[in-house]
């Protein structure tokens, strides 16, 4: 197979994580007789720098016209310190979702045997938990309308739903969930939230085109508590874009680091693929940082093509890589490999 693949870096260990991806795609290119060709665009602060526009132009028209996209992370402690900003590394990623139709946010939460004794979960709770959590990624408090009132000094950010917008998100949840175990939970606060009330209604409404799929309820309170106190109890999992943004952070834990979570996003074009983690800027440019989360992105890169065999691959040269500790300190403190070491090892092994 031939893929385009656009590589945005971004910021921070963006850079680093993403030349750790690339090598074991490089590895399973020459194993399995497939040509990914990779160009590389600016996204976040770099992009801030270069052009005074977090998302350019150009970097959008490289995303259209890519068969899929690989990317790093946005943030920047030059502008994360400066409450005055006018134009912030942030607003690139909410860019980039937007223009390319990015709606669904597809975050897996599983366990690795070698790393359930570094979760501050006990092992028996989330030893076999697979969880595929889908959060709507282009509307609610994010997009709304958001201000400040000098007169009386507050301010507001406006959380809006469209029926529409719903009924999308909704669709793929079902969809994900009659491919496994035909359990979808969704998570609102309609005790309370107007549009909670609506999503709740039309996920009713909906569930008469999936009799197959037992449909219920959690308001995102008690998510946030059964995540952590019985999260075997889920399978599929999708709420709004600010529940689902906490959720699945809280998650991460399960997996015991947050820099072992990869993620896709998909929608009407070119769909992405990130680790869930930010651009940790303290560590920049020390070669510390954990490349699974990327690595394990780049696997469901694949397998969004129809690659399973090479994502099981990298998925099998990972689970290896944890057992003998070749890992970074993240997952082990006394850890002196760095992050070019664990993406060298993990290649090589492919290979």
């Amino acid at each position: 197979m031939n893929l385009n693949i656009a590589v945005l870096p971004g910021d921070g260990i963006g850079p680093e994580i993403i030349e750790e991806a690339k090598k074991v795609l490089n590895a399973v290119a020459k194993k399995y007789n497939h040509t990914f060709n990779y160009e590389h665009g600016l996204v976040g602060a770099a992009a801030i720098r270069a052009t005074g526009n977090p998302f350019p132009d150009e970097t959008f028209e490289l995303c259209k016209k890519s068969d899929a996209i690989l990317f790093g992370a946005i943030g920047d402690p030059e502008f994360d310190n400066n409450p005055k900003a006018k134009v912030r590394p942030e607003q690139g990623l909410l860019a980039m979702r937007k223009k390319l139709g990015l709606y669904a946010n597809i975050r897996p939460i599983t366990t690795f045997k070698p790393l359930l004794g570094k979760s501050p979960i006990k092992a028996e709770i989330i030893d076999g938990v697979d969880i595929l959590v889908i959060r709507e990624l282009t509307g609610g408090i994010y997009f709304g309308d958001r201000g400040r009132n000098e007169s009386d000094n507050s301010a507001y950010d406006t959380c809006t739903y469209s029926k529409a917008e719903i009924e999308r998100i909704l669709h793929y949840a079902f969809r994900e969930a009659m491919k496994r175990k035909k359990h979808l939970t969704v998570v609102d606060k309609a005790n309370v939230l107007e549009t909670s009330r609506l999503w709740r209604e039309t996920a009713q409404e909906m569930a008469l085109q999936y009799p197959e799929v037992q449909l219920d309820f959690m308001f995102v309170d008690n998510a946030a508590m059964q995540l952590i106190q019985f999260p075997k109890r889920f399978d599929v999992m999708v709420t709004e874009n600010m529940f689902g943004d906490i959720l699945t952070d809280e998650a991460s834990v399960i997996t015991g680091s947050l820099g072992m979570a990869p993620s896709a996003s998909a929608g009407d074009m070119t769909s992405l693929f990130e680790p869930i983690h930010g651009s940790y800027p303290q560590a920049a440019g020390k070669n510390i940082a954990n490349p699974m989360g990327t690595i394990l992105s780049a696997a469901m890169l694949l397998e969004s093509k129809g690659l399973t065999e090479e994502a099981e691959e990298i998925r099998r040269a990972v689970t290896s890589a944890l057992e003998i500790d070749v890992v970074t300190e993240d997952i082990k403190s006394s850890s002196k490999m760095s992050t070019s070491h664990v993406g060298d090892w993990i290649a090589v092994n492919i290979k």
